[in-house]
């Protein structure tokens, strides 16, 4: 059942990857705090209907327990919506994904797991064609003749890189809390950090009323719908980790494969042969993975 919601959630954000950069195209510097407003409302909504529906048991403590957690995504997250601003999808995905790779060998490590030969073959497979497809798009992107883009491309690549280290530690930290040292439930683990995720977006829509900038929910409509899809992922993706973090952390974070498919169609954003056969080697991965736990 695992391996279902693992491949559930790599689709979900792999379309909310699209909505994400579709929404932060505007020129406004608080597009990243309105995208985090969208996703925290939505999360919000989700937890409270998730806890009607089912009763999980949660405690306050538990939200506190999972903070560390919690924060790890809100903050690679927050980083992420800022970082689309300077970068295209296909670059910045990529390189934000490598996060997933980094917590598997973290867990491979730290906990001594050992796995067969395909196993580490399919992660070589993942991580030389995010690496391939990063190096790629850093590379056209330095050719720009003007300096100020050149300027603004080299900071524009911290944004993925620091979301990866993040996003890698929270995806350890979570395959501890949820799988290796089973701290906190999965039901418990989802409306915590839905609920964290939605104190964030009421400190920064109250911060955007001091500012006296102008927020109209009903006119966000591609923030809402990557709210949509990254809840809707968040919900497999708990399940995903408790089942097997390991496993589960490489195919979740190869997502961006699915992201650049899609901003080719839909945004128009150009990809070259070689980055066809990095999508292609992350695919072999993931397909490797899936086999070996179906």
């Amino acid at each position: 059942m695992w391996i279902v919601c693992t491949l559930i959630t790599f689709f979900c954000w792999g379309t909310a990857d699209l909505f994400y950069k579709i929404g932060n195209r505007g020129k406004e510097d608080t597009n990243h705090l309105k995208t985090g407003i969208m996703v925290g409302l939505v999360m919000g909504i989700h937890a409270t209907i998730y806890l009607i529906i089912t009763k999980v048991n949660i405690q306050f403590f538990d939200i506190i327990k999972y903070l560390p957690v919690s924060l790890c995504y809100i903050l690679s997250m927050i980083i992420g919506y800022k970082g689309l601003k300077y970068l295209e999808l296909s670059i910045s995905s990529p390189i934000q994904n490598t996060s997933g790779v980094i917590s598997a060998l973290l867990f491979v490590i730290f906990f001594k797991e050992k796995y067969d030969f395909p196993f580490y073959i399919a992660l070589l497979f993942i991580f030389i064609g995010i690496i391939t497809i990063s190096l790629i798009e850093i590379k056209n992107n330095q050719r720009s003749k003007k300096s100020i883009i050149k300027k603004i491309t080299h900071l524009a690549i911290l944004f993925p890189l620091a979301y990866c280290i993040l996003d890698g530690l929270g995806t350890f930290l979570d395959g501890l809390y949820l799988d290796k040292l089973k701290l906190i439930g999965e039901g418990a683990s989802l409306v915590a950090y839905e609920y964290t995720f939605t104190i964030y977006a009421f400190i920064s829509y109250i911060y955007l009323k001091k500012k006296k900038e102008e927020f109209h929910f009903f006119s966000e409509k591609e923030k809402l719908w990557a709210a949509i899809f990254e809840t809707g992922g968040e919900f497999f993706y708990v399940f995903a980790m408790s089942g097997n973090a390991t496993i589960s952390a490489p195919i979740i974070g190869s997502y961006c494969v699915l992201s650049m498919i899609l901003s080719r169609l839909f945004l128009k954003e150009k990809l070259i042969k070689k980055e066809y056969l990095g999508i292609t080697f992350v695919l072999i991965g993931i397909i490797i993975l899936a086999i070996m736990n179906i």
